[in-house]
Formats: C-alpha cells, sequence, structure tokens
C-alpha cells in the first residue's frame, strides 16, 4: 500500500506549497493587471495565460533546461546545497507554479476589476493609504476570487502530468505524483492499482468543481 500512498502525499504536500505560493505571487500580479493603464498590460496577461494552451511537454522541456545543471536555475542550486533543480521537489514546485498561474491570477483579476472605483475612492477620502485600502477594502471584497484561484491552483497541481513528467520524473518518494503513478502502473500491466487511483482522482475532480460552483452560488447569494 505504500506505492499507493506515497504518491499521495507528494501530491498533496506539492499542491498545498504550490496553491500558497501561486496566492501570494498572483495577488500583486491580478491587482496590477486589474488597475494599470499600461498599453503592454495584455502582453503580460497573454504571457501568463500561455500555459492554457501550450502543450505542457514544451513548456516542461524548456523548464527542464532552465533548472538543470547547465541552466539559470541550475546555476543558484549550489547555493541550496543541490546539483539542480531538476528531478528535484523544489522544481515540482517552480513548475507547478508556472503551469497553474493563469488559474490563480484570472479570477483575481475578475474579482479586482468587478469592485470598480467606487469603494477604493471612498477609503481615499477616509484617509486610508492605498496599502491600507487594498487590505481592508479590496481584498474582501475580491475573496470570491481567492477561493475560486485558491481551488482551482491546488486542483489543477493535482492533475498535473506532462511539466511534472519532465522536470520531475518517476522517483518513488521524491518526485513521483499521482498522475505518474498512474501511467507507471499503466504501462506495467498494474490495472487494479491504477484503477484506486484513477477513480480517486476521479472523485476527486468532481467535489471540486461541485465545491466550487456552490460555494460561488452561496457567495452570490451572500453578495445581494
Amino acid at each position: 500500500m505504500e506505492e499507493l500512498w506515497s504518491p499521495i502525499r507528494l501530491t498533496l504536500a506539492l499542491a498545498t506549497v504550490s496553491t500558497l505560493c501561486l496566492l501570494v505571487l498572483s495577488t500583486p500580479l491580478a491587482w496590477w493587471l486589474a488597475r494599470s493603464q499600461a498599453r503592454w498590460k495584455e502582453a503580460v496577461a497573454a504571457l501568463v495565460a500561455l500555459p492554457l494552451v501550450l502543450p505542457a511537454t514544451v513548456l516542461g522541456f524548456y523548464l527542464l533546461l532552465f533548472l538543470g545543471p547547465d541552466g539559470p536555475g541550475g546555476a543558484l542550486a549550489p547555493y541550496f546545497g543541490m546539483r539542480s533543480f531538476a528531478f528535484t521537489f523544489e522544481g515540482l514546485v517552480f513548475g507547478s507554479i508556472l503551469y497553474s498561474l493563469p488559474f490563480v491570477v484570472q479570477p483575481l483579476r475578475n474579482a479586482f476589476e468587478a469592485i470598480g472605483d467606487r469603494p477604493l475612492e471612498v477609503a481615499a477620502t477616509l484617509r486610508a493609504s492605498p496599502l491600507n485600502a487594498f487590505f481592508t477594502v479590496a481584498v474582501p471584497m475580491a475573496r470570491p476570487g481567492f477561493l475560486t484561484g485558491a481551488v482551482l491552483g491546488f486542483a489543477h497541481t493535482m492533475g498535473e502530468f506532462g511539466v511534472v513528467l519532465m522536470i520531475g520524473g518517476a522517483i518513488p518518494g521524491e518526485t513521483e505524483v499521482l498522475s505518474v503513478s498512474i501511467y507507471g502502473f499503466v504501462e506495467t500491466l498494474q490495472w487494479e492499482k491504477a484503477h484506486i487511483l484513477a477513480g480517486g482522482m476521479a472523485g476527486f475532480a468532481f467535489v471540486v468543481i461541485l465545491a466550487m460552483m456552490m460555494l460561488n452560488r452561496r457567495l452570490d447569494m451572500v453578495g445581494r
């Protein structure tokens, strides 16, 4: 049973760490995309959304070069006591953040844009600083976006395959996540184990989608 539980634990850890990092990185980026008047902001938005249409193996290939011993990421690895970030948990986190970024940034951007200017103008008249207005007005009002982004980011990381396979391989206990483990069981004709993990993933996906739909409906009712 350990060969079933090991990828489950690793995938949950990866999804949790990646989601927390995504929320921290996506919040200022989504705020800038929602509020900025820069002409080139849509180019930045397109770059962020690139993983939505770019094949996972393409992104994984370039990440492998970037994180490998001869890449820029590999040059930083010795400072962390590693030869490279490729085929490590840290490399999986980096790849997951890039691959799941649009699933967190877009809901947050939509939520920030829906706030409008009026609440922030009122906060300014009450002498709230921009930073204070952001945390006391914008963040609470954008709560649905944060919840949706967190759920989508977590769920998308749980189901990653191409990127994590390219940059992490299938090292048991270190980089062998659920999707890679299912692929390995199918390759070795271990159908029963593949069914257990695949069925669990299918059930998890259904629960996530149902929970998100119910949550959004509840928040809409509260907001009326």
